[in-house]
């Protein structure tokens, strides 16, 4: 009996319609606000339904003739320039019912969404605001109810940012070009959370793995002792790239 039920089922789904899809990009684009130790990724306020008035993130159909990559691109370019911009595609959510345009449209359109990862410097980072009513950096631990699976999308994008710091040298895309030891402990902090490791054992693995260049100058900052200054040396950090190195 659960074998013909198994069969039954099987032809009902290969009688259904093929579905019809439409692809829009959506950007996760994250920053780091070192000065106040946030996580921080951007929203812009949609002005059409669906959603009306709801926080998003940037996102946009394809247009014909042009590639994923190429519409995250621009998007990306409407809304913010930065230098030295690097996305990586994230992931792709399709399931059913994720966009309310799919019941009102009659020919039963499928809309996925092709999301895009991007880490920027905040300091650098410029927000445009030309023809966009809403546009703002948004902690992550303060993220409203966005439009459509966007906080999911967030979520998801949050956990590669995580893996990333830890296997990839992508905290040094964020820094300014030299740093204390202390600045990069805080970065990850804010990225991974204060529980990650402490301070000295966070020290000593980076500094045994070789890819930090002391500069020799020092800066003092409050009463404590003159902190050392560092810079990332990518050189010595060939050696590691492309292998499960992890930074902590």
């Amino acid at each position: 009996m659960p074998e013909r039920n198994h069969k039954k089922n099987s032809n009902q789904i290969n009688q259904q319609p093929l579905a019809d899809f439409k692809v829009g990009v959506d950007n996760v684009i994250f920053s780091v606000d070192t000065a106040q130790n946030r996580l921080l990724v951007l929203l812009i306020m949609r002005q059409q339904e669906p959603f009306l008035n709801y926080w998003s993130l940037p996102g946009t159909l394809v247009r014909q003739g042009e590639s994923l990559e190429d519409a995250a691109y621009r998007i990306m370019a409407e809304k913010i320039k930065v230098n030295n911009l690097y996305l990586e595609q994230l992931y792709t959510f399709g399931g059913p019912n994720r966009d309310p345009r799919e019941k009102m449209d009659s020919y039963g359109v499928r809309y996925l969404s092709v999301s895009y990862f991007a880490l920027v410097r905040f300091e650098e980072a410029e927000l445009i605001a030309d023809k966009v009513a809403g546009i703002a950096w948004y902690p992550v631990k303060q993220i409203p109810q966005l439009a459509f699976d966007h906080n999911e999308i967030i979520s998801y994008g949050h956990g590669r940012l995580k893996n990333k710091l830890e296997y990839s040298p992508v905290a040094f895309d964020v820094l300014p070009e030299t740093f204390t030891l202390n600045d990069l402990y805080q970065l990850y902090t804010t990225v991974l959370g204060e529980n990650f490791s402490d301070y000295s054992n966070f020290r000593a693995r980076l500094l045994k793995l070789g890819f930090l260049c002391d500069t020799g100058i020092k800066v003092s900052r409050g009463a404590g002792r003159p902190a050392s200054l560092y810079k990332f040396d990518a050189a010595a950090f060939a050696p590691f790239k492309d292998k499960p190195l992890v930074f902590i």
